[in-house]
């Protein structure tokens, strides 16, 4: 079974961006140091573009994901830049009603049963995972699909904002930590594991 991670910014408060979900304050703090952790621990979650910017590559392989599963809000940030295939180096996978249709060949539109869909990409055999992108309506919707957390916890505070889960209203299990790194410009990465035996 492949695991479902939440791989996503956030600040001290528990937000993935202010309240029109717009994560800028989190880019100053985007270093060198920081940059060199993503590539080498989490490459495939920079972008295409990004990735050419950067000079990681063709040959940079994935290291933790296969495939990334976004809301139409989140890709949307990519359409408004000319992008319709933002990780064209994973297979995507949006979750919306509005789209028609794919605006690229790598792209496919879930617009119902988007549970189903995880659960059918988390029972492939492979030894990759699934990379939830965001946003925090999709995050809720699947929350109890989620194996693993890993929040990069930038040294902001919001103050109010979108919520790393929208919509959800009680408890949904427990985590532990399994790793924790703390950079030299105060961005600290967690990663959580779900519990066994904890829905």
């Amino acid at each position: 079974m492949r695991k479902l991670t939440y791989f996503v910014a956030v600040s001290i408060d528990g937000f993935i961006g202010d309240p029109s979900g717009d994560a800028n304050s989190f880019m100053p703090f985007v270093d060198e140091e920081f940059l060199g952790y993503l590539r080498a621990e989490y490459p495939e979650t920079v972008s295409a573009p990004a990735r050419k910017m950067l000079g990681f590559g063709d040959d940079v392989p994935n290291r933790r994901f296969d495939t990334v599963i976004q809301g139409r809000g989140s890709y949307q940030l990519g359409l408004d830049q000319g992008e319709p295939s933002p990780y064209s180096h994973l297979r995507e996978y949006v979750a919306s009603r509005s789209l028609q249709t794919s605006p690229a060949a790598n792209v496919e539109i879930v617009a119902d049963d988007l549970l189903g869909k995880v659960r059918e990409l988390k029972a492939e055999d492979g030894e990759l995972g699934i990379w939830l992108c965001g946003g925090a309506e999709i995050a809720g919707q699947l929350i109890d699909e989620v194996d693993e957390l890993v929040l990069k916890t930038y040294p902001v505070l919001l103050g109010s904002g979108m919520p790393m889960f929208a919509g959800v209203e009680s408890a949904i299990g427990e985590f532990e930590l399994s790793s924790s790194r703390v950079f030299g410009n105060g961005v600290v990465v967690r990663t959580y594991t779900r519990k066994r035996g904890k829905s």
